[in-house]
């Protein structure tokens, strides 16, 4: 058995970007249901080329996407979000038309074919999440 290797760094997954056709949608969707705010906006706010939220997420305006219409196609299968109140935040996404997937209600579709799973985060996480500033 080989001894294990010491990385040279550590690592996290400090945002993921993900084309999307109508990226005002998908930004007052994660504003309004998530509460993920801006970090960063590329281009003018009224067209913006690419939008960052706090919490990890990248929109980049992509208006011919045309991503596979299921939860477990193409490359990226899901995003899980933490949400300090599942219920609350499965409630408000109802008014946004976003369709419930098979493997349970807390298994959201959008409308360009991103699943995102809502997970109850335990008590404080999220605001602790939050507040780290990776970027100052």
């Amino acid at each position: 058995m080989s001894t294990p290797r010491v990385p040279p760094t550590r690592a996290y997954l400090e945002h993921v970007a993900i084309r999307v056709r109508d990226i005002h949608w998908h930004i007052r969707f994660f504003r309004e249901v998530l509460g993920m705010e801006l970090r960063e906006i590329d281009g003018p706010p009224e067209a913006p080329r690419q939008y960052w939220t706090l919490g990890g997420l990248q929109f980049v305006a992509t208006p011919d996407f045309a991503a596979p219409p299921s939860h477990d196609a193409g490359w990226l299968a899901h995003l899980g979000v933490m949400v300090d109140d599942l219920e609350a935040a499965l409630q408000a996404a109802q008014a946004w038309g976003v369709q419930p997937l098979p493997p349970g209600r807390n298994w959201l579709q959008l409308p360009d074919g991103l699943a995102v799973e809502l997970i109850q985060a335990a008590p404080g996480s999220v605001a602790q999440a939050l507040a780290v500033r990776p970027r100052g």
